[in-house]
């Protein structure tokens, strides 16, 4: 039987809920083994929240060095463990810090990546969503290992509680991982809301808000929603560029989006296209987003957000 092996990244203090996803696809494939790199002294208590999904083996480094060095020095780490034990893939979340550790490691293992794909099968073709939505690739690595980035919140992750085996594992970081020090790490600001490419509900605005993002955001705030703008939206100045959405932007796949006054530029859609829910709030009844909208509502989003707000806020009472 095949050895998946998925990076369990730390977001705070507390393993990502990524970690579960990546599991759960890694499952379709083989055995799960999560690699954990923790601080020194407390990769025990951390992996002790690895204890759902399908995960089978937590293999723990510990080290300050990761947070010290950062992606060098965790990538050397990942690939010295699938050097040494072979598994038939690696599995991380496309976060940036996910995205650019895979780019490494692929690197010193002398491996194919595949990275931002919704769906891993089990003989590992992955599937990937493509220009804006209009093509889906099927695509599997031909050398090395296979190191696939899965978009967050792609597929539900399995949650039962489970008992995996934990090893303890020495690696010495190089110099040639230190040549460069990470001196500060600032989480984006979210101002209490869910982190934007995690969130399981994500609430955008567009050009339609003419600026006045405050009824987006009332709405984000009953559902616990994240917030996300349109790159009209940041381009303008309206609303921070670190809560884009689209090609250049950030990529989201939520459980449920919700478009405000968005016309559905092929370069937002790229960035949102694979949301499981999509309503869409446009005064236009021609705008190209209704194209991928479950539910759709035609009217202006200052009356609409509004009332649904307080409909929301209502059945919460």
């Amino acid at each position: 039987m095949s050895e998946i092996f998925v990076l369990a990244e730390i977001a705070g203090e507390k393993v990502a809920k990524t970690t579960f996803e990546l599991a759960t696809l890694g499952a379709h494939a083989g055995s799960v083994t999560a690699i954990l790199l923790a601080p020194a002294g407390r990769g025990a208590e951390f992996a002790a929240h690895l204890n759902a999904g399908p995960i089978e083996r937590v293999i723990v480094v510990e080290s300050d060095e990761f947070a010290r060095y950062g992606v060098p020095a965790s990538a050397y780490a990942i690939s010295q463990l699938l050097t040494s034990q072979k598994p038939s893939a690696l599995l991380i979340a496309s976060s940036a810090f996910g995205k650019e550790v895979a780019g490494c490691v692929a690197v010193l293992t002398d491996s194919g990546i595949i990275t931002d794909a919704v769906d891993v099968a089990a003989d590992l073709t992955a599937t990937q969503i493509i220009f804006g939505g209009s093509m889906t690739v099927h695509s599997r690595v031909s050398s090395g290992i296979s190191i696939i980035t899965i978009r967050p919140n792609a597929i539900t992750p399995d949650l039962k509680a489970s008992t995996p085996e934990i090893t303890n594992e020495s690696i010495e970081i190089p110099p040639t991982a230190k040549l460069a020090e990470v001196l500060s790490l600032e989480p984006p600001i979210t101002g209490g809301r869910p982190e934007l490419t995690e969130a399981q509900i994500v609430v955008s605005g567009g050009r339609g808000t003419s600026g006045d993002f405050s009824p987006v955001e009332a709405f984000a705030d009953v559902l616990g929603a994240a917030v996300g703008a349109s790159r009209a939206a940041t381009d303008a100045g309206w609303y921070p560029h670190s809560h884009q959405v689209g090609q250049t932007g950030k990529t989201v796949s939520p459980q449920l989006y919700v478009a405000c006054g968005i016309s559905g530029a092929i370069q937002h859609r790229a960035g949102m296209q694979t949301s499981k829910t999509i309503v869409v709030i446009n005064k236009d009844p021609e705008a190209p987003i209704f194209e991928l909208a479950d539910f759709g509502v035609v009217g202006d989003l200052f009356a609409v957000l509004p009332q649904a707000t307080e409909g929301v806020r209502a059945r919460k009472s």
